[in-house]
């Protein structure tokens, strides 16, 4: 059996993962948005960013709108392929269990 990959299985990046594998290829995801969906602060955001991006998981543009900056965050195919992968561990290490037990209201 297949172990869950230890860079997206920390609770954090498994949500940014989880987040940014909705968008479609191509698209990217504001940082503001992303912090607000994670629910977490700037810098551990970031910290966890900087992991996934060192892995090739994820792509981070920073540019200007206007006067501002602006971070912007994209999952690569890489980083799709990686949550794929990890859903699929999980969902092998949940069948066998699920497969044992009864399903709810069966002791009739």
């Amino acid at each position: 059996m297949q172990a869950p990959n230890e860079i997206i299985h920390q609770p954090v990046r498994l949500r940014i993962m989880a987040a940014l594998n909705t968008l479609g290829a191509g698209e990217w995801l504001e940082f503001v948005a992303l912090r607000a969906i994670i629910d977490t602060t700037d810098g551990n955001l970031g910290a966890h960013l900087t992991t996934l991006e060192n892995a090739q998981y994820v792509r981070i543009k920073k540019d200007f709108q206007g006067r501002r900056p602006r971070t912007r965050v994209a999952v690569t195919p890489k980083g799709r392929e990686a949550f794929a992968s990890y859903v699929a561990a999980l969902h092998a290490i949940i069948a066998p269990a699920m497969q044992d037990s009864e399903p709810p209201g069966s002791d009739d």
